[in-house]
Formats: C-alpha cells, sequence, structure tokens
C-alpha cells in the first residue's frame, strides 16, 4: 500500500500546523531530536501488499427499481455515501508509524468513509458498499494534512472535522447538504444517501473546562439541530448514528513515549484526574448519561419518515480495549498519540456498523473486546434491507400485533361459548 505509506514529512512542514487542536503538539516537537521524531513504530502500520480474503453475498444486486421507502433500501441501492464527525472520521495518525504523522489525516482508511483501493486493501463501510454498488460516490480517496486548506476532491464526502465538539456540528451538517445539492452527477432528489456520524466524545474530553457548555443536554441539543436539518432539506437519506464510546479504559491505553503524552492534550478531563477521584466519577457518569440520552432520543420515532431515517447503531457501547494473552493492551491497535485507533482499528469498527444496520433495533450485536475479530455478516434473504424503523415504531407494531391476538382469542372465546 504504497500510497499509505508516508515518509519524508520534515520538521519544517509540521511546524506549520496551526490550530488551538495542535499547539500541543507543536511545543511538544521542539524538545526532541529528528531521530526521535522519526522513530519507527511497524506495528501501527499496513504492511504493503496486505490483502483481505474476498467478501461475497448470495445476493449483491439492487432493488428491480428504485426504493420510495426508506424501510425497504438495500445496501446496492445506496448511490451516495458520506461521513461527519471528529478525529475518528479524519483517521487522524490511523497509519502513522512515527510521532511526525499524528497530524496526518488518512480519511482513506476512514471506518466510515474511506475509498481506499477496495475491500481486499482495507475494510471500511464504503469499500463494503463498493461491492455491491462499484458506482457509489462519496469514499474519501486520499489522506490530507490537518488544518489545511483541502476540497472534495481531497475528502470525498468525508467531511468530518479534526477536534469538532457538537456545537460544531452543524457546520458539517451545512456542508454536506451544500455538497449534496451542487455535486456533478448525484442526483440529490432521486439517489438514496448513507451518511454515518460519529460525534460527542470531545465534548466529554472537554467537559471539565467548560461544564455549563459540555454537558449532556447541549448535545442533544446541537445534534438535533443538525438532525432537522437533514431531516427537513435531504431527501431520501439514511443515517447511521453511532453511539459514543465507553472512554474510561483510554486511560490504560499508555506508555512512556513521546506519544502518548498527547492523551493529556487530546483528553485532559479523562487521561489527568486521579484513579478515585470525584473529577474522573463525574466523567464517568457523564459518559453514561450522554449514552442514555442519545438512545432515548434516536429509539423514538422522532427522526423517522417516509424517505428518511436516523438509525442508532449501538456495537461499540461497552466495547473493551484489546488486549494481549497477558492481559495488557495491544497497542498495535491504537497509533503513536495512544488515543486514536489503527487501521486495524478502523475495520474492527467498519465490520461493526455494517453488521448492525442489518440487524433488527432490538437485535443488534455490541463489540464486547476488540480482540477478537468481529464477522462480517450478509443480509439476509427474508429481510435484504436496511433495518431503519427505530425501536418506538417497532415495539410499538409488535404490541397492536399482540393486542389484535388478543382481542381475536376474546371474541373466539365469547363465539365459541355462545354456540
Amino acid at each position: 500500500m504504497k500510497t499509505l505509506l508516508l515518509a519524508g514529512f520534515t520538521l519544517a512542514v509540521l511546524c506549520c500546523v496551526k490550530g488551538n487542536y495542535w499547539k500541543e503538539y507543536e511545543e511538544a516537537i521542539k524538545h526532541y531530536s529528528e531521530e526521535e521524531l522519526n522513530q519507527e513504530h511497524p506495528g501501527k502500520i499496513r504492511p504493503e501488499g496486505y490483502k483481505h480474503p474476498t467478501f461475497k453475498c448470495p445476493d449483491m444486486s439492487p432493488s428491480p427499481s428504485i426504493p420510495t421507502s426508506v424501510e425497504r433500501v438495500k445496501a446496492a441501492d445506496i448511490k451516495v455515501i458520506a461521513a461527519l464527525g471528529d478525529s475518528l472520521t479524519t483517521a487522524i495518525a490511523a497509519n502513522a508509524s512515527t510521532f511526525l504523522g499524528v497530524p496526518i489525516e488518512y480519511r482513506h482508511v476512514s471506518f466510515s468513509i474511506g475509498g481506499h483501493g477496495s475491500y481486499e486493501d482495507v475494510i471500511t463501510l464504503a469499500n463494503i458498499v463498493k461491492l455491491f454498488n462499484p458506482d457509489v460516490l462519496g469514499p474519501a480517496p486520499v489522506w490530507t494534512l490537518h488544518n489545511y486548506p483541502i476540497t472534495v476532491n481531497d475528502t470525498g464526502f468525508n467531511l468530518a472535522v479534526t477536534g469538532h465538539n457538537t456545537v460544531n456540528f452543524s457546520i458539517q451538517a451545512r456542508d454536506m447538504i451544500n455538497t449534496f445539492k451542487t455535486y456533478p452527477g448525484l442526483n440529490f432528489k432521486e439517489d438514496w444517501k448513507l451518511v454515518t456520524i460519529l460525534i460527542g466524545m470531545n465534548d466529554i474530553c472537554d467537559y471539565c473546562k467548560d461544564r455549563k457548555l459540555f454537558t449532556a443536554d447541549n448535545f442533544i441539543h446541537y445534534l438535533t439541530q443538525s438532525l432537522d436539518m437533514m431531516m427537513n432539506e435531504v431527501p431520501r437519506l439514511i443515517v447511521n448514528v453511532v453511539q459514543i464510546f465507553t472512554m474510561k479504559p483510554l486511560r490504560e491505553v499508555s506508555k512512556p513515549t513521546l506519544g502518548c503524552l498527547l492523551q493529556k492534550s487530546f483528553c485532559s478531563c479523562l487521561v489527568l484526574p486521579d484513579e478515585n477521584s470525584t473529577e474522573l466519577a463525574e466523567l464517568v457518569e457523564l459518559n453514561l448519561v450522554f449514552q442514555r440520552k442519545l438512545e432515548e432520543l434516536l429509539n423514538s420515532e422522532r427522526f423517522f419518515k417516509e424517505d428518511f431515517a436516523v438509525v442508532l447503531q449501538p456495537f461499540v457501547t461497552h466495547a473493551q480495549p484489546p488486549r494481549l494473552p497477558n492481559g495488557k493492551i495491544d497497542l498495535s491497535f491504537f497509533t503513536p498519540d495512544c488515543f486514536h485507533f489503527t487501521i486495524k482499528g478502523h475495520e474492527e469498527l467498519a465490520k461493526g456498523l455494517w453488521n448492525n444496520m442489518f440487524q433488527p433495533p432490538d437485535a443488534k450485536e455490541m463489540i464486547d473486546t476488540f480482540s477478537e475479530p468481529v464477522t462480517l455478516i450478509c443480509p439476509s434473504e427474508k429481510h435484504p434491507y436496511i433495518y431503519t424503523r427505530p425501536n418506538a415504531l417497532s415495539s410499538a407494531s409488535s404490541l397492536h400485533i399482540i393486542w389484535s391476538l388478543m382481542t381475536l382469542t376474546i371474541l373466539l372465546t365469547i363465539w365459541s361459548n355462545l354456540h
């Protein structure tokens, strides 16, 4: 994978990276030699020539005609794919072998939208969808450098922004809508579109810096604003919202290295408090509240109509970090900054996300630990469509059936007694 093996970035180039998110990074590199900064960690990158076995399903065909209902969309019906979020979606440092690679956004291998090569090269949601529809628009084609000018030719429809909190999220939503409306070859009214969102963990990371701004209620408020915008303006859209991770285990991803020191600036509110401190307990509770409120919002029928649905994909809700046989964290899943995922981690996220899309709301599988590879599933023969009906409506439908059967049983009993 020559396009993924980036070398030769000089200190002069990297010192030009601007923005608050990287001030700590720029300061840190001043205190280390070029030899230290270029120290290789080969276990963190994808070896050149690596290939996955082919993935095939019995039915990989589109519907006979373009679906009109959001509940009848097959994988091959997806014409457009996009992603919004923060540094996990921009795939910061995902194929970096040195500390100098930390500012590189490997968007083209991002779990939800990466378009590098094919499924055999790297497993991403976009590359899986490409197996069903090779002409899908939007997969991210190349890497970018954080905070440098970029265009849609660089990002594809990976419109995530490194460092964004939910308060910034409407900017991304507006950018996506405007891009959809003007992109050559995209039929805004007719094409079925799939967007994946993962946002909110920076809110938790920054909570202790502004307890009034980064609350769970504000998280839901700003997310709801953006989802309303999409629902009101974009026809034929399915939105995956990935549940927020349980973040405390990230404290264990540590090593006495230059890169791991960046955790303290990327997520200081999580990393710095003592283990038994009230500050850490408050943050752990906040994490749970974020998850619960997101479930309440998206398991309702709030964002569901004939040609639009928002679906909570909960596969990472309780996921524990990968461990080696000796119980220690498997650092090959984590980038040199000890905070973000390498390609190995992104691929497990991609497989978990795909599987959740084809599992009903009451039977979505959870990843217990990244130590065990996720096995991809095929859409079922009986229900080859992406599941979009929310829990509330599914439950209501089930209750209606139960109530109807009970009513019928009572009527039959009465009729039998009368005769």
